[in-house]
């Protein structure tokens, strides 16, 4: 793991006279531009022992009630300025979107084999063709088509629920890569334990923790942690880097060589995939742009695969702590199905814009845990947003976890209330956490109609189906807990205790039917 702020601290007082130097230039700058508002720093250290490296998002909510909506600070030698506020995220990454679209570089990138996922990759050439790639698949037009795979999977799900519900997690992480798998790859998950799956698990396990610019910080600062013998403190950093390297390889490579072995058997022909339609597109190209065009496809290919993973599981994980926590929301999801779709057939995406309480509870869940509570940019020129000087290459930290948070526009925010989002009349409000929720500007999330459909298809399914309860023991008492979260580029989630049966109109027959596939 990453050494400890002692050793930080250590670290940084052998590296003091670089860091001075750092710190004059910085000092010089200062006087000359006036920067936006933030903590007070320490010398050499700056702002690193006051933040939360795991959860940094909740020291810069905090911080925003002191300074503002833009807040700077100063983590060892690295300068980030942290947009606390929608208004103002949308008036930088949207209307300056040719400012505010590259990204800063993270040390922990290339070591950890990260450099694959083309969402951290910086804004020109390479980008442009991975996110065309991406969005050919995944626009809105396109994204309809996966529709009834979509509502299949879930299906799927609900019968791994009822035959096997401790394993909760488990089945929500086999429908989120159920379906990315067969959108990219063509690839037919199996329903328990697939390899393709866990391979993606292990990977993103390793990664995710480290992948962040508070945590890439360190590396950063003092590169020869790579180097250090295995004996010498700090040297796991290294072999940390390593095993990550190489389930990344694995991730990317081996669904990859599936769709290959599979095109060149003929086994794919009518069946759409991102890969496929794409390797017979690099067929018609000249020798010389294959190299980059198969490069860009991959970078594409994994980005799907981490993304759909991570953030689907982790919004169903949210969502089943909120049906735990909040017993009459549920029932009131519930009692809405049953009017609007009845108890003798499931949802389909028909029935959409007939349950808008079910959209409220959708919309509280992305609120009330986000799963990528900050997001970087880097800026590609100076800007200056009223009166604050904001530098070519810095650091621009987007605070989703501030916006959810905001007092004014979400009274008693930590709570789970799908009401906020409605209105008198019991129809929906304008307010849409997607709109933030999925990034701003040029980087906007280019998968978030495919997974929109994939979390309502799951989450209304669920709730038709199934009822989530707080677990009990032996003597019938509920088990206690305080959730647990993972820390890192994501907030999500960790697995808790709670019962999951079918609902009282599931009967052995429709389960049997859902299967079959019927």
């Amino acid at each position: 793991m990453f050494p400890s702020v002692d050793a930080i601290v250590n670290l940084a007082v052998l590296s003091a006279s670089f860091v001075a130097i750092t710190s004059l230039e910085r000092f010089i700058r200062n006087r000359q531009k006036k920067l936006p508002p933030g903590p007070v720093p320490l010398p050499l250290l700056g702002n690193i022992l006051s933040v939360d490296t795991k959860e940094p998002w909740l020291t810069y909510a905090k911080w925003a009630t002191t300074y503002g909506d833009l807040v700077f600070v100063q983590l060892l030698g690295q300068e980030i300025v942290v947009i606390n506020s929608q208004h103002v995220a949308e008036a930088l990454m949207d209307k300056r979107s040719r400012i505010y679209s590259d990204k800063p570089t993270i040390a922990t990138l290339d070591p950890f084999g990260w450099s694959v996922i083309f969402a951290f990759t910086g804004y020109g050439d390479e980008w442009r063709l991975c996110r065309r790639l991406f969005h050919q698949t995944f626009r809105p037009n396109s994204a309809l088509k996966f529709r009834p795979m979509q509502i299949q999977r879930a299906r799927e799900m609900i019968v791994n629920l009822i035959d096997d519900p401790q394993q909760y997690h488990s089945h929500f992480a086999t429908f989120s890569s159920s379906v990315a798998m067969s959108v990219t790859y063509g690839y037919q998950t199996s329903p328990h334990d697939d390899p393709l799956v866990r391979i993606a698990e292990n990977a993103l396990a390793l990664g995710l923790p480290v992948v962040t610019t508070e945590r890439a910080i360190l590396l950063k600062t003092f590169p020869f942690l790579l180097k250090l013998p295995d004996w010498c403190l700090g040297s796991s950093i290294k072999r940390e880097a390593q095993a990550s390297t190489n389930h990344m390889t694995e991730m990317v490579e081996v669904p990859f060589q599936y769709t290959q072995q599979h095109m060149a058997e003929n086994l794919v022909f009518g069946q759409f995939s991102m890969v496929a339609e794409n390797l017979q597109r690099m067929e018609k190209q000249d020798q010389t742009s294959r190299p980059s065009f198969e490069g860009a496809l991959k970078k594409a290919a994994t980005s799907a695969i981490a993304g759909s993973y991570e953030t689907t599981t982790s919004v169903l994980m949210a969502f089943a702590l909120a049906m735990v926590s909040y017993p009459y929301v549920q029932k009131r999801a519930q009692a809405e199905i049953d009017s609007v779709v009845g108890r003798d057939r499931l949802p389909t995406f028909e029935d959409r814009a007939s349950l808008p309480y079910v959209e409220s509870v959708i919309r509280e869940t992305l609120r009330w845990q986000p799963v990528v509570p900050l997001v970087p940019r880097a800026t590609s020129s100076d800007d200056i947003y009223e009166g604050h000087f904001i530098p070519k290459g810095m650091t621009v930290m987007y605070n989703i976890w501030s916006i959810s948070r905001d007092a004014k526009r979400y009274p008693d925010a930590s709570t789970f209330i799908p009401e906020r989002f409605m209105n008198a009349d019991g129809a929906l409000t304008d307010d849409d956490p997607a709109d933030y929720i999925f990034g701003l500007g040029r980087r906007r999330c280019p998968g978030r109609y495919a997974a929109d459909a994939s979390v309502w298809s799951a989450i209304v399914t669920m709730l038709a189906t199934v009822e989530f309860s707080p677990a009990k023991d032996d003597q019938g008492k509920v088990i206690e807990f305080a959730p647990q979260f993972t820390t890192g580029l994501t907030h999500s989630v960790t697995v808790f205790a709670c019962s999951i049966l079918p609902r009282s109109h599931v009967h052995p027959g429709l389960v049997d039917a859902l299967r079959m596939g019927e």
